[in-house]
């Protein structure tokens, strides 16, 4: 018992420091170690689950150390707190070494080497851990490109699959940017934009600001980490950090899918205008080819009639008020134009009727 209680106090002074700065300093080796510590416990856990004894002596270990915490001594990391606990331990250490920018790249991949050994026939243990751990380390990844200077596109980050991690990790940066006051949400958007991978970056803020607010802090829920802290609001930072950036907005408008963009400006009702005015610059920009038939534009940036058209068809089958906002626009942009009927004359007149066998 006494050999137990040694590893289990080995071990939560493992996990405390796996979410600090002192991580950098590990090496492979090291990782190799704490994982080993995590699956022992876990073994433990299968092992005694049903035995009273040794699970209520584990529990007042536990407690006493959750006692601990401002005292001398390490503190048990938050997750930690009782018996159960320990079946996924190995999760909450992948968990933080994974979501932990101080962890060094040899590190990091003896990291998800340990955890996806590659082609093989893993025990049924195994497999379970892996499947348990595979989307910890889509956050790690996510990590590399949100919290790294150093960021090497990657092609796995552009699966929608990670595509919601990554905006997960964004919004809780945010939010830990805006407790500590150490550095502004927007200086940190800021950053990077200007040195990210542009539009990767799109797509993860269009998906950020699609999360529901309960997403943000599902992974620590189903682990039973418990945390005291309220979750800021990340999508507000980013929306008005967005809205503050015209060249930003600009290319978030033009780049991200139409369906995309109607669903973000549906949800930020502050959106909808300065997209709906982009739009309408986008249209005065074009004019009627005669010969042609077409609207075309002049420069090659100009958005084709093709483009124009699916935005507009998208926002106009998205629900009250935003689609009534979109057509009461139209509208009022024909009638400015000398409200015709006839095609050619209007862009917007055209729209219209492009539009009225799909509204």
């Amino acid at each position: 018992m006494d050999s137990l209680l040694e590893h289990l106090e080995r071990f939560s002074e493992v996990l405390a420091v796996s979410r600090t700065t002192h991580v950098r300093t590990w090496d492979p080796a090291t990782v190799r170690r704490a994982l080993q510590w995590a699956g022992y416990l876990r073994h433990i856990h299968r092992r005694f689950g049903r035995h009273t004894h040794i699970r209520k002596a584990l529990e007042r270990r536990l407690q006493n150390q959750w006692k601990q915490e401002g005292e001398s001594g390490p503190a048990l990391a938050p997750g930690l707190a009782n018996f159960q606990a320990l079946g996924h331990c190995d999760q909450l250490l992948s968990l933080r070494l994974l979501a932990n920018p101080a962890l060094g790249d040899a590190a990091f991949h003896c990291l998800l080497q340990q955890l996806f050994p590659g082609p093989g026939v893993p025990d049924a243990e195994e497999e379970a851990l892996q499947g348990s751990l595979a989307r910890f380390a889509r956050c790690r990844t996510a990590a590399h490109m949100l919290h790294f200077h150093a960021y090497r596109e990657n092609p796995v980050l552009q699966k929608d699959s990670l595509m919601k991690t990554q905006a997960e990790l964004l919004l809780r940066r945010l939010q830990e940017v805006g407790e500590s006051e150490a550095e502004s949400p927007g200086r940190l958007l800021s950053r990077l934009w200007e040195r990210l991978p542009q539009n990767n970056f799109l797509k993860v803020m269009a998906a950020a600001l699609l999360l529901p607010p309960a997403s943000l802090r599902l992974q620590e829920e189903e682990l039973g980490v418990c945390s005291p802290r309220t979750p800021g609001d990340g999508g507000q930072e980013l929306i008005r950090w967005l809205l503050g950036k015209s060249d930003v907005v600009v290319a978030f408008c033009r780049n991200l899918p139409a369906e995309v963009l109607t669903s973000v400006a549906g949800r930020h009702p502050e959106l909808s205008p300065v997209y709906l005015g982009l739009l309408t610059n986008w249209g005065r920009q074009l004019h009627y080819d005669l010969p042609k038939g077409l609207w075309i534009g002049t420069e090659p940036q100009d958005v084709p009639w093709e483009e124009l058209l699916s935005r507009f068809q998208s926002l106009c089958q998205a629900p009250p008020p935003l689609k009534d906002e979109v057509l009461t626009a139209l509208k009022s942009y024909k009638a400015q134009d000398g409200d015709f009927e006839v095609p050619g004359l209007s862009i917007w007149t055209d729209l219209l009727l492009a539009l009225g066998s799909r509204v």
